[in-house]
This record gives structure tokens, sequence and C-alpha cells, in this order.
């Protein structure tokens, strides 16, 4: 393994959060894209809503399938090399998406896809943990984030009005080839760091995945963490999959206007949320290593209410509030997934950990998609987007669980284990 040794600026390590934000945009709004056209796919190749929901599903199982050995991966090679490398893969199958002719193509590419990104967040979370310790990891994870929502926006929005005038397929070109685009650029000017740099702590033997599965197991903070995940992100992944066709369809808003709503609204207000939970996760964690967790409990508790709200109104003004709030509260959880996990892992296996996030996140959600599928056939969608509320209060209770009991005796344990 080898890492630069070149003389950076002093804020260097903002410039690669800079960097990683720019490819996490196309990251999302390349996934995202599909959401918006659904209409267009369900007329163009008489699709249900099962099978809709099943291209949201296959996505999240290929990128939940990959992600552990992607994080494996990424402990053991440069994580340069993981993230302009992925950057470029899935570029080329989204492009590669505008060449379906039916429900199996489209099948076949979006699971491709989720294989193609699964690399990014174990390498690009890993590398920004060298560069930022304690003080600021919080900060500069929350304002990564923020291009995941941007990035949802983008490709909501630009996916539903290329899609209202040219057709589907023409989105995915253009987000594809911009990926490819920036992945030559950004190329030059991303370098590697020394692994543990941040925490002072030097990197040992990366773990192989039993080895490091057993490390997980026996470590509690890291499986309630794990379970904390997959609920929060079943609940984020039946909004992203299903809320452009609600508006579709419950107040016939054009496709343009379905898919900018269903985005706009949510991912603003979580730049908002994401940014303010990893200064509150930042100043808390000055009190223990609870602190974290803490700011994650409180935004799936207070989200809650939002997500029935969202399922439930017959408005779109009271609609535009829950989206709102709900994105707020996302944010503040959001800011916090990868940086609350490293508080007990240490530096050599955080690709393996983000890896296992992802795994047990997205199949365990991964789900999401086709489950409200059926029971919007058999109960409509409204209903089906309003109770996966009861999701997040679970999830709101592993993680004061785990910030109360947990965390502290095993953030301890990591660093009693380096001296």
């Amino acid at each position: 393994m080898t890492s630069t040794k070149k003389a950076l600026p002093p804020n260097y390590k903002w410039y690669v959060v800079a960097m990683l934000w720019w490819i996490a945009f196309f990251n999302y709004a390349d996934r995202q894209a599909i959401f918006s056209v659904f209409p267009l796919l369900e007329k163009e190749l008489a699709l249900s809503n099962t099978q809709l929901g099943l291209l949201g599903s296959s996505f999240a199982w290929v990128y939940g399938l990959g992600a552990l050995f992607a994080g494996t991966v990424v402990d053991r090679i440069r994580r340069k090399t993981a993230i302009i490398g992925g950057l470029h893969a899935w570029s080329v199958i989204c492009m590669a998406t505008a060449l379906s002719r039916d429900f199996s193509h489209l099948l076949f590419f979006r699971a491709a896809e989720g294989l193609g990104e699964t690399f990014y967040f174990p390498a690009s979370m890993s590398l920004v943990s060298d560069y930022h310790g304690k003080s600021t990891r919080s900060r500069a994870m929350g304002f990564h984030q923020t291009s995941v929502y941007l990035g949802t926006i983008g490709g909501g929005f630009f996916a539903g009005l290329i899609g209202q005038y040219h057709g589907w397929r023409l989105s995915f070109l253009v987000f594809g080839g911009l990926g490819v685009l920036l992945g030559f650029v950004l190329s030059r000017y991303l370098y590697e760091p020394e692994r543990g740099a941040s925490d002072h702590m030097e990197s040992g033997t990366p773990l192989g995945i039993r080895e490091f599965l057993g490390l997980a197991w026996r470590t509690r903070t890291v499986r309630v963490l794990l379970l904390a995940f997959v609920c929060s992100n079943f609940v984020a992944i039946v909004m992203l999959s299903w809320m452009p066709k609600f508006l579709f369809d419950k107040f016939h808003l054009s496709l343009a206007m379905a898919g900018l709503t269903a985005t706009l609204f949510l991912q603003l207000a979580s730049m908002v949320g994401s940014p303010v939970g990893g200064w509150m996760a930042d100043v808390l964690r000055r009190r223990g290593a609870g602190g974290r967790m803490a700011v994650q409990a409180i935004g799936v508790f207070a989200g809650a209410p939002f997500v029935v709200l969202c399922g439930l109104t017959q408005s779109i003004p009271w609609l535009i509030v829950a989206l709102i709030g709900w994105g707020f509260c996302k944010g503040l959880y959001d800011a916090n997934i990868f940086a609350a996990v490293y508080e007990v892992v240490r530096p050599e296996a955080r690709g393996a950990a983000a890896g296992l996030m992802n795994t047990v996140g997205w199949l365990g959600g991964g789900g999401a998609p086709l489950l409200v599928g059926l029971l919007a056939d058999h109960y409509g969608l409204s209903l089906a987007i309003a109770v996966t509320a009861v999701v997040y209060l679970a999830a709101g209770s592993l993680l004061a669980l785990g910030a109360i009991k947990y965390v502290d005796a095993d953030a301890a344990a990591v660093r009693a284990a380096r001296g």
C-alpha cells in the first residue's frame, strides 16, 4: 500500500471532501433517474407496480450483496483507484441502460449499476476518515452527504424533464457521460492519505472477511448500528422509489414536476439537516462517544410523524411540509452513518465496516420498493407509505439503546487495543 508524500495545501482535507462531493452527486443522480420515469416505463413496457418495485429492489440487493466484499477490497488497495474506477464503471452502465428494450434488460442494467456503485462509499468514507479526525469527522461527512441530496434532486428533476420532452433514454446517456468526464478530471487531483493518520493510530494488517465479521459481531455497537441502518434505509428507499409516482398518480402532476416535488423539498431540507447533524455530533462527541448516535436517534424519532403525514395527506401544501420535516430529520441521521461506526472500528477495517453497513442496510432495506409495491396493489400507495413510520420508531429505539449502554465501552476497547 502506497500513499502520497506530496506536500499538500493546508486546507486540502476540505478540498478532498469537495472533490468527493461531485462524485457522490453523480452516484445518486444516476440511481435516482429511473424513478422519475416510472410512468413512461410503465406505459412503454406495460410494467406492473410489482415490476417497477423490483427495479428499485434489484439495485439495492446487488449493491448490498457486493458491499462487504467491496469494503474488504478497499482496505487492501488504493482508495483513489476504487473511487475513480467505480465512477467510470457505473457511469458506463448508466449509459448502457438506454439500450434497454424490455423489462429483463432494465432489470439487468439496474442490478449491474448497483454492483458498479458498491465500491464508492466504503472507499470514500475510509479516505475522508484519514483526512478528518474526531473533531471534524461528522462535519466533513455531513457536508459530503449534501451531495447525495442534490444528486437526488438533479437526477429526479432532470430525468423527469428530459423524459417528458425527449423520452426516458436520453437522461441515462447524459448522466453517465458526465460521470465519465468527471472521473478523468478528478483523477489528477485526488491523493491517497496514510491510513489512521487523522487518529494518530498506526494501521494494522487488513482483516479477512471472516475475521472482520467475527469482530463486528462481538462489538455490540456495530450490531445496533447495523439494525438501525436497515430500518432507516428501508424508509428512505420507499420514499425515494415511490414518491414521484405517488405524486403523479394522486396529485396529477407532470413527470417533471412530480420528479422535482418528490426530491426538491426533501433533499434541500436534508442539506440543512446534515450539516446541522454533523455539527451537533462533533459537539456532543466531546462529552462521550455516544454523541453521534444520540443525534441519529433524535433524527429518526422526530422524522416518524412526517412519514405518516407524507402518505396520508390529501393536500400538496401539507405534503411539502411533511417532506421538509422528514428531510431535515433524515439529514440529522445521515450525517453520522459512518462517523458513528468509526468510533468502534479501527482504521484498517473502516472500508470493511462501511461495506458491511451497506450490505446489511441495503439487503435488509432493499426489499422495501417491492414490498410497498405489493402493498400498494392491494391497499393503495398512500397507506403503504404511511405504515413505514413504524420502522423508523424501531431505528430510534435501537440507536438510543446503543448510545446509552454500549458505545463508550466499545470505543474504549478500540483505544486500548492500540495503546
